[in-house]
């Protein structure tokens, strides 16, 4: 069992930064991989980052590429995703969840922490 628990989330202008962090607890042996979700009202859920855990090797999907950045504390047993020039449409609630590499199907998932980006 592995908990995840997003924090970090807020409301911010266009342009500005946040910084999202994922604190990963419990037996997190059979889930190396680990992603960044966000998902808007009315959208379909889109993984904004995907990295093996304990990599620096992240694959960003082109809406944030450039803008965000994922890091690891191994020793916090935290992720963070840094999140700079935010746009309106960064605005959703976003998600970590692990998966065990090589799989497609994530077994945990984060309660999520809410972005909000005003023009």
């Amino acid at each position: 069992e592995v908990q995840l628990v997003e924090s970090g989330g807020g409301s911010v202008q266009a342009g500005g930064s946040l910084r999202l962090s994922c604190a990963a607890s419990g037996n997190s042996h059979s889930s190396h991989c680990m992603s960044w979700f966000r998902q808007a009202p009315g959208k379909e859920r889109e993984r904004g980052a995907d990295f093996v855990i304990g990599s620096s090797v992240t694959v960003y999907a082109d809406s944030v590429k450039g803008r965000f950045t994922v890091s690891q504390d191994n020793a916090k047993n935290t992720v963070y995703l840094q999140m700079n020039s935010l746009k309106p449409e960064d605005t959703a609630m976003y998600h970590c969840a692990t998966r065990q590499c090589g799989t497609v199907a994530y077994n945990y998932w984060g309660q999520g922490t809410q972005v909000t980006v005003s023009s």
